[in-house]
């Protein structure tokens, strides 16, 4: 049950990059490109996704375990720092110059593979 439904998660959120048009780099750049023809359609899907882990995350801080069971894991919290400030400017570099982050790139690996595959191995 726990593979099936996190299957299903995981086409979910394919599924909302590519309704979402997240998954086209030329949609991403253009809402990156505030000085140029800027685009802002994709701030309300970050609005949307932002409502959606608020809830979630509301609704687990009520649980006493997880819905499919286990145990929450605790996060160690080092606060700002270097490695979390460097490991953020390369993650934007990247997703500026390219308008792809991880998972809508492997969204769009199979209707683009020789480009979006040139990122995924880069990645």
């Amino acid at each position: 049950m726990r593979l099936i439904l996190s299957y299903l998660a995981g086409a979910l959120f394919g599924t909302g990059l590519l309704v979402s048009r997240m998954a086209n780099p030329a949609k991403v750049l253009s809402f990156l490109d505030i000085a140029g023809r800027w685009d802002p359609s994709l701030a309300l899907v970050m609005v949307g996704a932002v409502a959606v882990a608020a809830l979630g995350f509301w609704w687990g801080r009520h649980r006493a375990r997880p819905f499919l069971g286990g145990q929450f894991s605790k996060l160690a919290s080092s606060g700002v720092n270097a490695r979390l400030i460097l490991g953020a400017g390369i993650f934007g570099i990247g997703w500026g110059l390219s308008g792809l982050c991880p998972g809508p790139a492997l969204v769009d690996l199979p209707l683009r593979p020789l480009p979006i595959g040139l990122f995924v191995i880069a990645m």
